[in-house]
């Protein structure tokens, strides 16, 4: 019988992500971000698919990541790329919460 919680990995503590705002993390051999938006957890590469720029450094606008170089959104819940220069979607990843624990899905 296959355990609910295999193949996802302790990334950070829900307390470590304000309310609101984001965190960048390393985890499973690359940068992901942490996004806390009424108290649900989401996360997506850290690699903006326009040209690499990277989404941690971004501001949140309602449910999007803006890359700071050249202001491609990112929908946090999905991935898809919402407004050009962007077009192709970054990775979302599963997310779960086990008391103070965020655990995300890298299968």
């Amino acid at each position: 019988m296959q355990n609910e919680l295999d193949g996802y990995k302790k990334v950070a503590k829900m307390s470590e992500i304000p309310e609101g705002g984001k965190i960048t993390v390393e985890a499973n051999g690359q940068l992901i971000v942490l996004v806390r938006i009424d108290g649900e957890v989401f996360c997506v590469d850290d690699v903006c698919t326009h040209d690499g720029g990277t989404l941690g450094d971004g501001e949140l606008d309602d449910h999007c990541l803006v890359c700071p170089r050249h202001g491609a959104k990112f929908d946090v819940r999905t991935g898809a790329a919402v407004t050009m220069p962007a077009t192709e979607a970054t990775v979302s990843y599963e997310v779960k919460l086990v008391g103070d624990d965020v655990l995300v899905c890298f299968n």
